[in-house]
């Protein structure tokens, strides 16, 4: 199974979903049996076409039966049953008039269920079967006698002309259903995939708070054993017995108290000077995982006025690192990620030397699933899906920012990535301190 095809279950129907649509399929035979023998007055061969029906019905009843509603099939046994469908159909409308018949195109049906919840191979043999009943309905079929006694039976030509409408809306329903359905399940796997990103690095920022709680709640018992190992060492009779394991125990404690001093510090730290970053010191943090390779990595802010500062967030980072990783994987020695800005518009620009993007896939970049450009030095087996610049450009995207991905103008060859804010969306307004730093702050002074 596809590790990023998220989808690959839910695409399978249910079995109540199948029972549901053919419940209606022979409501509406029966009602255009009724209405075209008894309004209409169309001579047809009403017992064998009830009988048709009616084994419809049975079988419908069996599936019911036989397996849950809530069950998900086998594509095989899915095509089956709607392989099922189309041979009902064509011994119905081989009853009713054939190709003639106007609900000759329902013969579509199975055909456009397969593609939009099958693979091509299953959609492929229901096409097959359906465009081989529609020629079979076409040569053999019992005409119909309409109210005036007159034979409704068209000539060749009119007949022909069914059978190639049906053909190719049965091709027209198959290929653009199914690829429509692909690309939605595509968008929705991506999608799927940033949500667990985002999700992971949630729980990461939530586990600061966890840590400064934990080292709150440690701190006084620790601050308890401390006092307990200050007194007996200073008692002579206990120093003289276990001097060593005291002093051993005291340094022990005063080195878990330093932890957790880090550790109940990290939450604040987190709010303060870490959750508002100027522009250079994030540039750094993009380019710092990436320095141990063997990719000159250089990092530069320049602009007219003082450097802006961003929020700093899971989002923003994951996005720019993505991008950045992307950029050393495809590089020959150099990755240049540069910063600009002006009094409306922060700019961030990464660049390589590699060979950049293939031409076919220049249009589609920043679509989840498709090749990138390690097909212009790798196998085609370890070429990549195009996730990562994908997920890169859905969280950029929610900051506000504008991805533009391409490649440099000739005689430069490589890879450039610019990513574009309005400054008041990349550097929000300062926000007022909380109330209790400013608590904090006031007892201070007047202490």
């Amino acid at each position: 199974m596809d590790p990023f095809d998220f989808g690959q279950e839910a695409r399978r129907l249910r079995v109540g979903t199948l029972v549901r649509l053919r419940w209606i399929a022979a409501a509406g035979q029966i009602a255009a049996l009724l209405v075209a023998a008894f309004a209409l007055h169309i001579a047809f061969p009403l017992g064998w076409a009830a009988l048709c029906i009616a084994l419809l019905l049975a079988f419908n009843a069996f599936l019911r039966l036989r397996f849950p509603p809530a069950k998900r099939l086998e594509e095989k046994a899915t095509t089956y049953i709607l392989a099922v469908d189309i041979a009902q159909l064509a011994v119905l409308l081989y009853l009713t008039g054939g190709i003639a018949n106007p609900f000759a195109m329902l013969l579509l049906a199975p055909t456009m269920i397969s593609a939009v919840s099958q693979t091509w191979v299953e959609t492929a043999k229901l096409l097959t079967l359906a465009i081989a009943c529609a020629c079979a309905v076409t040569i053999w079929r019992i005409p119909m006698r309409l109210s005036d006694g007159a034979l409704f039976d068209p000539p060749a030509i009119e007949l022909g002309g069914f059978l190639l409408a049906i053909v190719v809306s049965a091709v027209f329903v198959a290929v653009y259903g199914g690829q429509v359905a692909k690309e939605a399940r595509q968008l929705a796997g991506a999608l799927a995939a940033t949500e667990m990103i985002l999700a992971r690095a949630q729980h990461l920022s939530q586990l600061d708070g966890l840590a400064a709680a934990a080292a709150h709640e440690f701190g006084t018992p620790l601050a308890t054993l401390t006092v307990i190992v200050h007194e007996l060492a200073h008692q002579p009779e206990v120093a003289a017995l276990c001097g060593d394991d005291l002093s051993l125990a005291a340094q022990e404690l005063s080195r878990c108290r330093a932890i957790l001093g880090q550790l109940s510090t990290a939450n604040r730290l987190a709010r303060e000077p870490f959750d508002r970053v100027e522009l250079e010191a994030l540039l750094e943090e993009v380019a710092a995982p990436h320095r141990l390779q063997d990719i000159d990595i250089v990092a530069s802010a320049q602009g007219a006025e003082p450097p802006p500062q961003c929020a700093r967030n899971p989002a923003l980072l994951y996005g720019l690192r993505n991008l950045a990783e992307n950029a050393v994987a495809f590089a020959e020695g150099r990755v240049t990620i540069k910063a600009s800005w002006r009094r409306d518009r922060v700019e961030i620009c990464i660049e390589d030397d590699g060979p950049g993007f293939p031409a076919a896939v220049l249009q589609r970049l920043g679509e989840p699933y498709i090749s990138d450009r390690a097909a212009a030095r790798h196998s085609e087996a370890e070429a990549g899906l195009g996730l990562g610049l994908f997920i890169a450009k859905a969280l950029l995207e929610r900051t506000g920012a504008e991805l533009t991905i391409g490649n440099l103008p000739w005689p430069h060859h490589g890879a450039r990535a610019l990513v574009a804010w309005p400054r008041e969306l990349f550097e929000p307004g300062e926000r007022s301190a909380p109330a209790d730093d400013k608590l904090s702050a006031l007892s201070v002074g007047s202490a």
